[in-house]
């Protein structure tokens, strides 16, 4: 039998949780990188969260299948060290955000491309270990950068605020799932266009939770925010590891 067919799957089936957890996780790792680089010296700040980046990724790729509290620790800390090195081209090196947001949507493409040209298919229902799971996650971590850039540009830059961005980002993200819901529009499409749109979702309502109102925010505090959202991604985590919810069947070619 073919490798492929015989492949484990390293993520999960894509349901309800799926999108609640990555929106979640989204919104955790904007608060707790802006929590980090402001309570602690930020170069040490962005080294501990690149430390934690690459042994939380390491893990996922050394396992043999997927495990909830696994993939979704890979997740958060992509969202937590993406927010910081997208943040460290505005704040220390003065990139504007809307070259950075053309520098992630440049390098996105050149993955999907090259990720296209070698495995012939970009669809998330057969990643197992190997180099469609080293695909997958360099597409995660250009979609956490683009949707960081894009969420920044569009609440500071364009100066619309971070609740009214997310209003926007939730209008935008609907029209995936009723293009894919009503209209059947090609299921992978529509799935990395959601995918992407789900980062400056969270971000923005995260930051308008947790920033000064003085920067359109309720005021609440970026650590109590982070803590929070924390919490609630363990408990869901935990149920999906107590139920098996969302678990990856053998994948087919």
């Amino acid at each position: 039998m073919d490798r492929t067919a015989l492949a484990i799957r390293k993520v999960p089936q894509v349901g309800a949780l799926f999108w609640v957890i990555k929106v979640l996780s989204t919104g955790m790792g904007e608060v707790t990188s802006d929590y980090l680089v402001r309570t602690i010296n930020p170069v040490l700040a962005v080294a501990l969260g690149g430390i934690a980046f690459a042994a939380a990724l390491f893990l996922q790729l050394g396992v043999r299948r997927y495990l909830p509290w696994i993939y979704w620790l890979a997740v958060v800390m992509v969202a937590v060290f993406g927010t910081m090195v997208a943040d460290v081209l505005h704040v220390r090196f003065g990139i504007p955000y809307v070259v950075t947001t053309a520098l992630f949507s440049t390098g996105l493409a050149v993955v999907f491309v090259a990720w296209y040209v070698s495995e012939k298919t970009l669809s998330i229902h057969t990643i197992y270990a190997g180099r469609r799971e080293a695909f997958y996650w360099a597409t995660v971590i250009a979609t956490f950068a683009l949707g960081t850039a894009v969420g920044d540009l569009t609440a500071i830059s364009w100066h619309l605020g971070f609740f009214s961005a997310g209003l926007l980002f939730a209008g935008l993200i609907a029209i995936p799932a009723i293009a894919y819901l009503a209209f059947h529009l090609n299921a992978i499409l529509t799935f990395w266009v959601a995918y992407v749109l789900t980062r400056p979702l969270g971000a923005t309502f995260a930051d308008w939770i947790g920033r000064p109102r003085t920067l359109s925010g309720l005021g609440i505090g970026t650590g109590v925010v982070s803590l929070v959202l924390t919490i609630m991604i363990v408990i869901l985590v935990g149920y999906l590891t107590v139920t098996a919810q969302e678990v990856a069947p053998v994948a087919s070619a």
